[in-house]
């Protein structure tokens, strides 16, 4: 199992707008020469992302994103449902309908466990604590 590459890039997309901003917009530009991801990949991860109101976009001359809540309101499982969708290592985790080995799966229990722990993590963990981490490391 591994992590996305479109998770481990907006969750870079929206600490790069936490560090960077503040009460002004940040250009997408700025963000992809700063992370070294590419701008066309970025604008298909904001989309969700400003759905999701996670995100705000100005318009214009000086437009850009800014982050649409504090960075402490913002869990890293919020961030994964958006760009992911459910985090469930299986189907049957979250709809028992899509297996029908479901009541007699000796298996589903194990991945309802793991699943379960890695949302609970995930929902512990906000762009806050990413950012302070960041600053106690010299």
């Amino acid at each position: 199992m591994k992590i996305s590459t479109r998770l481990r890039y907006g969750l870079r997309l929206l600490l790069d707008l936490a560090l960077h901003g503040g009460e002004e917009p940040i250009p997408l530009k700025e963000v992809a020469e700063r992370q070294n991801i590419s701008l066309n990949y970025l604008r298909q991860l904001i989309l969700p992302l400003e759905n999701s109101g996670l995100v705000r976009s100005t318009r214009g001359n000086r437009g850009g994103y800014i982050l649409a809540r504090n960075p402490e309101s913002i869990s890293l499982l919020e961030i994964a449902q958006v760009l992911e969708g459910p985090l469930s290592l299986t189907d049957c985790v979250d709809d028992g309908s899509s297996c029908e080995r479901f009541s007699t799966c000796r298996t589903r229990k194990v991945w309802e466990e793991v699943s379960c722990a890695i949302q609970n993590i995930l929902s512990q963990k906000t762009l806050q604590n990413l950012l302070n981490e960041r600053s106690e490391k010299p």
